[in-house]
């Protein structure tokens, strides 16, 4: 583990602590599509104070990681690859069509007492059209050649040339995601239960906000551990 600052980026801090990642959700200070800002330009971004926010990671529990978790920074890649597909992939192929779902029937039962769900149903369709075939090429094309980079003992020789190539697109459609999550949080107004909403419209909101913690998790693992430790070992291996 090395040595973290205030001049340290988000997303190693917490690739290093993954406790912090809920503390960060709580500020939303943006540790995935963003992770490579240091912690000092994330609370500046946030108008939080860097000083009382490092002295808040000492609070009781706040780093002791999940039951289950594991250190990505030096678990084997294809262990990495394989974790995000059954863990996120899997959530997102089944949570995707069901907040579809969902929106559907708030805005039948509240859209005209709130219109601003019909926006919430545009930029979600968006994201999910984004992120379905962004799967797919994980699944069919990066992950398969990140595996194949790990296992052989020569460099491999890929269509798209470097991992990099395709890894600089998937971070590109991170960040597209990335937006729509932001979007879909300022048009709830952060996810606020409105006074009049059914169980539909509150099991909506806590769906969404769950995706947001989800997704930011998932590009994480991508962008701040699994990306940058593939294109170092294709280097290596150079």
């Amino acid at each position: 583990m090395s040595a973290l600052s205030e001049n340290s980026p988000v997303g190693q801090w917490v690739a290093e602590q993954p406790g912090l990642a809920r503390l960060f959700e709580e500020l939303q200070i943006d540790y995935c599509c963003h992770g490579d800002r240091s912690l000092a330009e994330a609370c500046q971004d946030q108008g939080l104070d860097v000083e009382q926010v490092v002295a808040r990671f000492e609070e009781p529990d706040r780093n002791l990681p999940d039951e289950n978790s594991v250190d990505w920074t030096s678990a084997p890649l294809g262990d990495l690859c394989d974790h995000i597909e059954a863990t996120h992939h899997s959530y997102l192929k089944s949570e995707l069509p069901r907040l579809t779902g969902l929106i559907g029937k708030v805005l039948d039962a509240h859209g005209e007492s709130h219109p601003e769900i019909r926006q919430v149903q545009k930029v979600f369709a968006g994201l999910r059209a984004e992120l379905e075939p962004h799967m797919m090429k994980e699944e069919r094309i990066l992950f398969p050649a990140i595996r194949q980079l790990e296992q052989s003992e020569a460099m491999p020789s890929f269509p798209f040339g470097s991992v990099a190539n395709p890894i600089r697109m998937m971070e590109h459609e991170h960040d597209i995601a990335g937006n729509a999550l932001k979007e879909i949080r300022r048009l709830t107004a952060d996810f606020a239960v409105p006074n009049d909403a059914c169980l539909t419209y509150q099991g909506l909101l806590g769906g969404c906000r769950q995706l947001e913690a989800d997704l930011h998790q998932h590009i994480h693992k991508e962008n701040n551990i699994l990306f940058p430790r593939s294109i170092a070992r294709e280097a290596d291996r150079r």
